[in-house]
């Protein structure tokens, strides 16, 4: 069931974004369908997820697969997808070791095979470098340190898309980094997913079509093909 607010956001499920309300009612209706004929997600592991609480495997990871070929020169891949990164796509146990959420692995996978982009806006300690590309770097060498996941956590899907604070004020839920992810989205559509209400909300103000996590009688994540039809949207 869709709902409109008077500022023209739709909801459905929980689902917001902020396009007309004539775009709007059409996505929601799209998601609606979606939604009630995908099934449940279980708390089962898969490929090597864990579920939250419990502790990871400890077997060493194998390489994570290649990302799917770029767009040849030219051509317009949209939209991009970025996430959040704790409790949305990984998880860290009580011992410190991090694996992948369930369902984590095969939903980046089938946006690879799909082409889709995707990216990471997250926070962590300024200190971590001067430029977006030296803190994530540092953040892959920390996640990578505690990483128990039979998968490599898939760092090359994300690329030079993963955005970080600058500075203390720039740590979310400031607007600063979902504003630079879409000023550098080349004009596509852009879907964040993550598990606080708080920054789904945020997102949508500046333009995300934004989906939360983690709720029960839903997907565990907006689901690819609808993410498909976002990209044939406008921005």
């Amino acid at each position: 069931m869709a709902m409109t607010d008077g500022d023209g956001t739709v909801h459905v499920n929980g689902f917001a974004s902020n396009a007309s309300a004539r775009a709007g009612l059409a996505l929601g209706a799209a998601l609606a369908s979606t939604l009630l004929c995908a099934p449940a997600t279980t708390a089962a592991p898969e490929e090597g997820g864990t579920v939250r609480g419990a502790a990871a495997p400890a077997p060493a990871p194998a390489p994570a697969p290649a990302p799917a070929p770029a767009p040849a020169p030219g051509e317009r891949s949209c939209p991009v997808v970025y996430f959040d990164l704790g409790e949305t796509l990984v998880h860290t146990a009580d011992d410190g070791s991090t694996a992948y959420l369930p369902g984590a692995a095969s939903y980046l996978r089938t946006l690879r095979e799909r082409h889709i982009r995707v990216g990471l806006i997250t926070n962590v300690p300024p200190s971590w470098g001067t430029t977006d590309a030296e803190r994530a770097a540092r953040l892959r060498t920390e996640v990578d340190a505690t990483w128990r996941g039979p998968t490599a956590f898939a760092w090359a899907d994300f690329g030079d898309r993963i955005r970080t604070p600058r500075t203390e004020a720039e740590r979310k839920p400031s607007p600063v980094l979902w504003q630079r992810a879409k000023e550098d989205s080349g004009g596509c559509r852009v879907v964040y997913e993550a598990e606080t209400a708080q920054e789904v909300s945020v997102a949508s103000s500046v333009g995300f079509v934004s989906y939360q996590v983690g709720l029960p009688h839903r997907p565990a994540f907006l689901p690819a093909g609808l993410v498909e039809l976002l990209g044939r949207r406008p921005g």
